[in-house]
């Protein structure tokens, strides 16, 4: 009996100690807001269950990589033409979720050059044929719709948010097969092509509106030929920027505007970057490379993203598309974005050696996991596709239904903010443009976690736990420490004040 006593009073002294000595450990300070499937929205979060915190999560803020251009999505004629079809209140909600400092602040955008799968019809600015002066140059399909979302997102924006143009197909009459599907550029028109960049720029200022830079084509591999698309190899559109879109732009007193090259597949990249950064003079015009998800549902390729940042360490590395392809979004369901119920074009047309890549998979997971693996990978801008589609998800003139952060009934002036807009606001909100990437290591397989040292000294962590069982970690900074819980199916965004 004396022996077990004399354990007993032991053990209480050393768990004295113990506390005496985690005491002594200063707690580091920090706000904390998160996203589950349980039901928080960017909620924040004051109390943590306790638990073995076995696992550490270390941040060395001396540790940088690359600078952060921003988060964001694309404005479409599809999104566009929807708002115009709300009440002014929603719309004005939904602007205000997407580019206010008390929304998801979005930094970074890119809209489409003619049409796209998510226009109404097939259309260009260059209507009539053999114009090789585009002397009849027009933005006017774009002022119905895209032009006052645009300037509505910027009257909303505190901080100013970058943006893009991509064209996903030239005019039929400039192209090898005389369609808005498909074919080729023909070279005699190279030069026109380069012009209708410059054009697109000075038609845009004249709106109000300050163009950034392009992506040199959409998809350039094509897209089987089901809506418009325009081909490229790596050599052709290599040429094309070398020896006409970048001396165009330049001699126009546009050589500032930010080029982007490739702009599909991750898998692809190493033929691409090969090619762009093969020598100076091939990639004197090349700002960065351009980069879609849509090779795979669960993998971010981080082979191939060191790959392209070792090949051109200098350049940009953005994510300009991703989105849940192929699927009719869920009405007011938000169980179904965390549930692993969703396909894409791959669980049905993929080869079979690539069916591995294209399991069913959950939303939520799709996002939070990819934009992590990409900031871990070099990726400097992650850009969604459709900021706001319907309930069939479109309208898309070719029916290539799609999801999108936020759904709207027009027709009932309903929206609804899908558990995407919130995966999404956990890093454009909390990441600001100018932010370094940090050093951020992680002792647990079964999270994900990245951080970010913004402009203003924060820190922004984010970790996500796809698991279904809560998890406890302590968070590392310095001689400080805090101890933190997060529910299972979560997403946390942590941020340490300076």
């Amino acid at each position: 009996m004396k022996k077990t006593k004399t354990y007993s009073l032991v053990m209480i002294l050393m768990m004295v100690m113990a506390c005496k000595e985690e005491a002594k450990i200063p707690e580091l300070q920090a706000t904390i807001v998160e996203t589950s499937e349980s039901g928080n929205k960017l909620t924040p979060v004051t109390e943590f269950t306790k638990g073995e915190n076995t696992t550490e999560i270390v941040i060395t803020p001396e540790k940088e990589y690359q600078k952060i251009t921003g988060f964001g999505g694309a404005f479409t004629e599809s999104s566009a033409y929807l708002l115009n079809r709300l009440s002014k209140e929603n719309r004005n909600k939904i602007i205000k979720a997407y580019f206010d400092k008390d929304g998801a602040n979005y930094s970074l955008t890119r809209t489409h050059m003619n049409s796209c799968d998510f226009s109404l019809s097939n259309y260009s600015y260059t209507p009539v044929e053999d114009d090789v002066n585009l002397e009849h140059f027009t933005i006017e399909e774009d002022r119905d719709d895209l032009i006052p979302m645009i300037k509505d997102a910027m009257a909303a924006s505190q901080d100013g948010f970058k943006i893009f143009g991509s064209p996903w197909t030239a005019a039929p009459w400039m192209k090898d097969n005389d369609h808005w599907v498909g074919g080729k550029l023909l070279p005699k028109y190279y030069d026109t092509w380069a012009l209708f960049f410059s054009k697109y720029v000075d038609a845009y200022k004249a709106e109000g509106i300050d163009i950034w830079g392009f992506t040199v084509e959409n998809e350039p591999h094509g897209n089987g030929n089901n809506w418009e698309s325009m081909h490229f190899t790596p050599e052709e559109m290599t040429t094309f920027v070398q020896h006409h879109l970048g001396p165009k732009l330049e001699a126009d007193g546009k050589g500032d505007l930010i080029i982007l090259g490739y702009d599909q597949n991750r898998e692809g990249l190493k033929e691409w970057v090969d090619v762009m950064y093969k020598d100076e003079a091939s990639s004197k015009y090349y700002d960065g490379t351009a980069i879609h998800w849509y090779e795979s549902t669960y993998d971010y390729f981080p082979e191939a993203l060191q790959y392209a940042h070792n090949k051109a360490p200098d350049k940009y590395l953005i994510e300009t598309e991703g989105c849940v392809d192929s699927q009719v979004p869920v009405w007011k369901d938000d169980a179904w974005y965390w549930k692993k119920e969703a396909t894409d074009w791959g669980w049905d047309w993929a080869p079979e050696d690539q069916k591995h890549l294209h399991p069913k998979y959950a939303p939520v997971n799709r996002y939070a996991r990819d934009i992590i693996g990409c900031l871990n990978n070099w990726v400097d801008g992650w850009v969604d596709w459709n900021m706001v589609l319907d309930r069939q998800g479109g309208p898309n003139w070719f029916k290539n239904w799609c999801v999108a952060p936020v759904i709207v009934d027009p027709d009932a002036d309903e929206v609804y903010m899908t558990p995407l807009y919130y995966t999404m606001a956990h890093f454009s909100k909390y990441i600001r443009p100018g932010a370094k990437v940090i050093d951020a290591n992680n002792t647990d397989n079964d999270l994900m976690v990245t951080a970010a040292k913004n402009p203003d000294g924060t820190i922004a962590v984010v970790v996500f736990n796809e698991g279904k069982t809560e998890k406890h970690f302590s968070l590392k900074l310095e001689e400080k420490t805090k101890h933190i819980s997060i529910k299972p199916q979560a997403i946390q965004t942590i941020v340490i004040a300076n």
